[in-house]
């Protein structure tokens, strides 16, 4: 099965055009190395997808015939991914909200002495 196809089945992503253009962009690895969207999957290959900014680490247990619902798909897959990965997107996460909140302007020039402060004190 194509890789595009199996990812698509295996509902981590929307659409096989969407797993198609993830693949091209060099996305998807299989077994260590970049793949194209023809590139044929088979059991026990090691797959690693980078997909909002968390690398997901998957084996191949089975091909599916076709897409499967969401309860069935662990049947055709074992998800490996540490859960480092989810905690540093966390952080990632907090570290955007922390410093300045959407839509408030420009910084000021208390905000830029204090940014400044922060970074004298870090060094």
């Amino acid at each position: 099965m194509r890789i595009d196809k199996y990812l698509w089945c295996i509902r981590y992503f929307k659409t096989r055009n969407i797993a198609t253009t993830a693949c091209k962009k060099g996305q998807v690895k299989v077994n260590g190395t970049n793949v194209k969207p023809s590139r044929e999957v088979y059991p026990m290959d090691k797959l690693v997808i980078r997909k909002n900014q968390i690398n997901y680490q998957l084996t191949v247990l089975d091909l599916p015939e076709s897409r499967v619902g969401a309860k069935l798909v662990d049947i055709y897959r074992k998800d490996t991914t540490p859960k480092s990965e989810f905690e540093n997107n966390e952080l990632l996460r907090f570290a955007k909200e922390h410093y300045r909140k959407k839509g408030t302007g420009r910084p000021t020039k208390k905000d830029r002495r204090d940014i400044d402060d922060y970074i004298d004190e870090s060094e």
